[in-house]
């Protein structure tokens, strides 16, 4: 194995324990349990279609497309996530495939699948070409390629940024997730491969935070990312405490409250439809 494949596959693994840190699954169904759902609305799927979701977690895009009656894989870098996904899945009458890969090499053959999807997922690849070639790779020409991914200006593309002073550097060549949630990005990504274009930006209201701190201690011990860079900074209280105070200040300024009602947030993201070129890869 060469140093590059070396390197490849060390990174991966980071990604696979850091996603299975906390509880995202629990994030996923408290938080923002609608946004799969509306994924799979836009991407307009229909009965006994071949569908991929790429990044899948736990289902939160998966299960609902199954429930539309799609034949559905699950795919994710961190398998640690499938037990709660059928769990959820078994819950709601569905069944589906639930796979182990990763989004800059998916294991299915070209032209495998009627839609490809990802719900906050494929975002997370680090390597946004890569990730955005596999997509077109695995879909059938004229087939439909569906993502819901956070926006740069949006609240967790913010908070990406808040934390990125206090994070170790990204592996050479990496890119920020929230690019993910720029039309212009995935207008580069997918070229002319990708026609009927549609996007629209659009906000998940959070109300399950009184205050800043609430949010804080949520994130500290179910979000992935959030963990992660906390335990890089341990036995630096300085840092720690300064990472306390921005993202507590970012919370802040999002949030909206009124009395002792539970605070609103709104998350913006970026909802993205089209259709692989019949004369594509």
């Amino acid at each position: 194995m060469n140093d590059q494949a070396d390197a490849d596959r060390v990174l991966k693994e980071k990604h696979r324990a850091m996603w299975a840190q906390g509880d995202y699954p629990a994030l996923a169904s408290e938080l923002i349990p609608d946004l799969g759902a509306i994924l799979v609305e836009a991407c307009r799927l229909r009965p006994r279609q071949r569908v991929l979701d790429v990044g899948a977690g736990a289902g939160n895009a998966a299960i609902p497309a199954a429930m539309m009656g799609a034949e559905v894989v699950a795919s994710d870098l961190t398998p640690e996530m499938f037990d709660a996904g059928r769990r959820q899945a078994a819950d709601r009458g569905v069944e589906l495939e639930w796979v182990e890969a990763d989004a800059e090499a998916l294991p299915f053959p070209d032209n495998e699948f009627d839609a490809v999807i990802s719900c906050l997922g494929v975002m997370f690849a680090p390597h946004h070409q890569a990730g955005a070639d596999e997509l077109v790779r695995v879909c059938k020409p004229g087939g439909t390629i569906g993502l819901l991914s956070w926006t740069p200006e949006g609240f967790i593309g913010q908070m990406s940024k808040t934390m990125k002073p206090f994070a170790p550097p990204p592996p050479p060549g990496a890119q920020p997730p929230p690019l993910w949630g720029s039309e212009d990005h995935l207008r580069q990504l997918f070229g002319d491969r990708v026609a009927d274009i549609q996007t629209r930006k659009q906000t998940a209201t959070i109300t399950s935070f009184h205050q800043p701190d609430d949010f804080l201690r949520y994130f500290k011990s179910h979000y992935g990312p959030t963990i992660s860079v906390y335990k890089s900074l341990a036995g630096d209280e300085d840092r720690l405490k300064a990472l306390d105070k921005a993202l507590t200040e970012l919370a802040d300024a999002f949030s909206d409250a009124h009395g002792d009602a539970p605070s609103q947030m709104d998350w913006e993201y970026l909802l993205f439809t089209g259709r692989k070129n019949k004369a594509g890869p």
